[in-house]
């Protein structure tokens, strides 16, 4: 809990300067970036996190990792102050609010599709037309191949779950026949 309440102030406070400078898909985008070099390194993600090493190592290390990026100067100056307020272990935290304060901003609302089969272009296309004239928000969707579903289609938006697979069906079906009995 205190450690999503100060990712927040954090994302927060990082998101006002992209709002000012007009950047904010850009500096999310550096955010995520790094915080994906930061999670798909194991050896890089425990030297951060742990105590034991310097903060001065840390840094040393998250500014020579900058170097070799293309990240602008902004962001990278949020990146070494989170290193040296020791709070570069939570980056992920920082980036998820922060990707929640864009959408917003943006009126964008973020979407998975999970199907048995894989879905055509144009299947796609009108599925995201039509949640984008549901939600009246452009829609940032992502489709996943689940052939655990038999069939069907599973579509979550922010928390709610539109849920026509076969095997819910199929569920429903088993609670009726057995409610009956």
């Amino acid at each position: 809990m205190i450690g999503s309440t100060i990712a927040k102030r954090y994302a927060r406070a990082f998101y006002e300067i992209a709002a000012e400078e007009n950047q904010l898909e850009k500096y999310y985008g550096e955010l995520s970036g790094f915080a994906a070099i930061i999670s798909e390194n194991k050896d890089l993600k425990e030297f951060l996190a742990n105590p034991i090493f310097d903060q001065s190592e840390k840094k040393s290390v998250v500014e020579s990792i900058l170097q070799r990026t293309d990240i602008s100067g902004i962001t990278a100056n949020f990146l070494k102050l989170l290193a040296d307020k020791q709070r570069i272990v939570i980056l992920a935290d920082i980036v998820d609010c922060y990707r929640e304060l864009m959408d917003e901003a943006l009126r964008t609302v973020r979407a998975s599709v999970k199907t048995a089969f894989p879905l055509s272009a144009e299947l796609i296309g009108k599925l995201q037309q039509g949640l984008e004239n549901q939600t009246k928000k452009k829609v940032d969707m992502t489709v996943v191949e689940d052939p655990s579903l038999l069939g069907g289609i599973v579509v979550r938006v922010g928390d709610t779950v539109y849920d026509n697979s076969i095997r819910t069906q199929l569920n429903n079906i088993r609670n009726l026949l057995g409610e009956e009995m």
